[in-house]
């Protein structure tokens, strides 16, 4: 299973928030790519970059802190937030994404996000599947909508998505642990979709259960911020799994 740990970016700082609220931002460091740089020291390969700026705004804003770490990092990035139209998409992979999630642009205009599976291939493009209460949410969870999560995923595995970030917006950033429920409703609907878990991460006796329940990937963020899990266990984990 693949260790991916967060970064949040607000004002090119790295930054976190509690249930999408950006009232709760707490800033845990000015140089995100010293952040960067501390994962990748510690054996880490991916990354989950996130433009909290571009997700309130609507269009990619902070991809000078993408090509930055991409440039001096060898760290493989998935990049999201805000990203609305083929230009932003563009924006987004010259400036060093190896993956990108997509949202809300998966919900408002479905046409748009299918293009990109096609000309960009679905081993590139990621769903992000932001649920609250079942539903999804989107603009950077400031608005909920009345698609349902499960049939929502199904809908694009039939499209060809292989890749699903599911957050459970409620622990997100709380510290109270990962919707075990939700994933295995998740992979128990779906045949063949690689389920990255994001989101309520507190101890690293979490990580191993993911893994075993079925999920490819798990994203952690404040946990690691907050000393709850060690760089170093995470580098033993990846060494020995």
């Amino acid at each position: 299973m693949r260790i991916i740990p967060a970064i949040d970016i607000i004002d090119g700082k790295c930054v976190r928030l509690s249930k999408g609220d950006y009232d709760t931002k707490k800033i845990y460091n000015e140089d995100p790519l010293e952040v960067a740089k501390s994962f990748e020291a510690h054996g880490i390969q991916y990354l989950h970059l996130v433009d909290l700026d571009g997700a309130k705004s609507k269009h990619i804003v902070n991809h000078k802190v993408l090509e930055k770490i991409a440039s001096k990092t060898k760290l493989k990035i998935d990049f999201g937030g805000g990203l609305k139209t083929d230009e932003d998409l563009r924006i987004a992979f010259e400036s060093g994404a190896k993956q990108i999630t997509g949202g809300s642009i998966a919900v408002k205009k479905k046409n748009v996000f299918e293009s990109w599976i096609g000309d960009y291939g679905p081993e590139r493009i990621i769903l992000g599947a932001d649920a609250k209460n079942g539903k999804i949410a989107v603009s950077g969870w400031q608005e909920g909508s009345n698609e349902d999560l499960i049939p929502f995923i199904q809908e694009y595995e039939e499209k060809g998505v292989k890749y699903v970030i599911c957050t459970d917006i409620s622990r997100d950033g709380m510290l109270e642990g990962p919707a075990f429920e939700l994933y295995n409703a998740i992979l128990a609907e779906t045949d063949s979709i690689r389920l990255i878990a994001s989101g309520g991460i507190s101890e690293f006796n979490e990580i191993p259960k993911l893994k075993e329940l079925g999920c490819e990937g798990v994203i952690i963020g404040k946990a690691i911020y907050e000393n709850r899990i060690s760089l170093s266990d995470l580098e033993n984990y990846i060494l020995h799994q």
